[in-house]
């Protein structure tokens, strides 16, 4: 797919920006080509094409594709970064919380952005259901591709947002008017969600003969994330009030039909879910497809993340999306290879000696760049927090790594216009080893721990093996690592308790920086008491902090946006506490 999409054929359909002010879904841009006007089959193919491009047209204003703010900063793994607090100030008031405004221009370029990929995918669809199977034969096809791209996009608007309204390819312009954003019940909003998805488990190949179009085996996935999230019950003020069976179930059933029957695996080594060279590989299930030098002007460029680059020359700017200390700590081991549950924090690990004097999960030296440790390995290149960082005394001495590239890499190149490196590398939005952490999660809310415990020992011996790639020049290992497996009545009692906390713990280092931690707090309904407690001691380290406050049956969610609630003449209601 990635060599197939075209800048002037996007300009053509839709137009590339909204005014942020505008309501997305009710006025339609200038110029935009209608479905109407697009009758034939190769025309619509345009339209999918089109779709299919909105995956990847974030931006760093508003990074939905790796989300590193809304998932990353917003949670105990990252600080915000940059030049401070001013720098790109808005992702402050969403890191800490108390200075969030229902009216802040970059949440309504958010809710804007995601609703253009509805917009997309609802005009593909109206197109191909203008056409007959005898003259498109791939209409059912696409039509189930095109509701798993608007089925992804409203699962980050509801993740985000909660509360908002369902437009299908059915509605009429001038019945967009009329939809309410609580015309569904919670649970009800999901299901439309699910419904989507499940279209694609009845609709699509097993394989497809384009990477990074959706089988079978994606739209499962995907459908069993929105199951889990389902089985979280929450009620009118965000409180999760219970977990439903039937949903985990479901869970279980459609990850196993994943592991059992899709090819899918996970990777030999860690790296190689973070290496360009290794894209598209055994564990994507689903990606957002990037791409250079396509015959397009700038190429499909992960914009999303081009702020979160270091400051060492070869990259250039511009040290945003910073590990915290916190979670630096938690890659700690103790003399029994396990977590050391409740001691990580006791201690600041951030010294290079700590890191020989200490024992370590191995995916910390994939996730955070260490002072004195070779960046991204690449041992001719050591990271220094002095000359790599900005704001060091205000946001700690390390740098992420995950969704930066090497700096040799053929990938990386520098946006048009701007002096910020950007790379062709993709957006994995759901890996298998999500799906086998999704899968022991709901084994172990089940009371089926036992079962669970495998599972997460197989995400855990990948771990443990992955220390190839993390050896310098001399071959001697960039940290000390220790890691072993659980073993029920050796190591830990498996409990049902003791196994959800080390589900938890594993989805933490093994989705480090990738923005899936505070979406996995809200879910688990302890996003409250795990964020006061890291910025009671957490600002005791970085004195921004001291106003950062995680208010509970408000925060959970962000506001749906004021000028959404305007121009809708007040249909659009607005989240619990805001």
């Amino acid at each position: 797919m990635k060599y197939y999409i075209k800048f002037s054929l996007l300009l053509m359909c839709l137009g590339i920006l909204l005014p942020a002010c505008s309501r997305f879904l009710d006025v339609p841009p200038k110029g935009v080509v209608g479905a109407d006007d697009l009758n034939t089959p190769e025309n619509v193919e345009k339209l999918v094409i089109a779709a299919y491009a909105s995956l990847g047209n974030d931006h760093w204003e508003v990074p939905y594709t790796s989300a590193w703010v809304y998932g990353s900063v917003r949670s105990d793994d990252a600080y915000k970064g940059g030049l401070g607090t001013a720098d790109q100030g808005e992702f402050t008031q969403y890191e800490v919380f108390s200075t969030i405004q229902e009216n802040q221009s970059r949440g309504n370029l958010l809710w804007t952005r995601l609703f253009m990929g509805v917009q997309r995918a609802n005009l593909a669809l109206k197109g191909i259901n203008g056409l007959s199977d005898d003259s498109y034969p791939e209409k059912k096809q696409r039509r189930a591709e095109m509701r798993f791209i608007r089925a992804h996009f409203y699962f980050l608007l509801k993740s985000h947002f909660k509360k908002v309204p369902f437009i299908d390819e059915t509605i009429s312009q001038d019945s967009i008017n009329t939809v309410s954003n609580v015309q569904y019940t919670n649970d009800e909003q999901w299901n439309k969600i699910a419904d989507d998805f499940q279209a694609g488990v009845d609709d699509l190949p097993q394989q497809q003969e384009q990477i990074g179009r959706p089988n079978i085996y994606t739209a499962k996935a995907y459908l069993a994330k929105v199951r889990l999230y389902q089985a979280y019950e929450q009620d009118e003020q965000n409180n999760v009030t219970h977990i439903n069976p039937q949903r985990l179930n479901e869970v279980v059933t459609l990850t196993s039909d994943i592991i059992t029957g899709s090819g899918y695996k996970l990777s030999g080594d860690y790296a190689e879910n973070y290496l360009w060279q290794f894209e598209n590989g055994k564990e994507s299930i689903f990606a957002v497809q990037r791409s250079l030098n396509d015959g397009s002007e700038v190429g499909r460029i992960d914009m999303s993340t081009a702020l979160n680059y270091p400051m060492y020359p070869a990259y250039g700017c511009c040290s945003f999306h910073r590990p915290s200390q916190n979670l630096v700590n938690a890659f700690q081991t103790g003399l029994d290879g396990l977590p050391k549950f409740e001691t990580f924090n006791n201690v600041e690990m951030k010294d290079q000696a700590d890191f020989q004097a200490n024992s370590f999960d191995p995916r910390l030296d994939h996730t955070v760049g260490l002072p004195g440790h070779p960046f991204k390995y690449q041992n001719n290149i050591i990271y220094q927090t002095s000359s790599w960082t900005r704001g060091p005394e205000l946001y700690g001495p390390f740098s992420g790594m995950k969704s930066v590239v090497q700096a040799d890499c053929p990938c990386l190149t520098t946006a048009k216009g701007y002096a910020y490196p950007a790379s062709s590398m993709n957006n994995d939005i759901i890996k298998f080893d999500d799906v086998l952490l999704w899968k022991a999660e709901a084994l172990i809310e089940l009371g089926r721990q036992n079962e669970a415990v495998d599972i997460i020992n197989q995400v855990r011996q990948r771990a443990k093996n992955s220390t190839g790639r993390l050896v310098d020049a001399n071959g001697h290992p960039y940290s000390n690592y220790h890691v072993e497996l659980y073993k029920p009545g050796q190591n830990i009692a498996w409990t049902q308790a003791n196994a959800r906390k080390a589900l938890q713990w594993e989805r933490r280092l093994e989705f480090g920086m990738e923005g899936a931690r505070f979406f996995d707090l809200v879910r688990w309904g302890i996003a409250a008491e795990v964020l006061n407690d890291y910025f009671e001691i957490e600002s005791k380290r970085r004195t921004y902090l001291q106003v950062a406050h995680f208010t509970k049956n408000r925060d959970e969610y962000l506001p749906v946006p004021t000028q959404q609630i305007d121009l809708s003449d007040g249909l659009y209601k607005q989240n619990n506490g805001w």
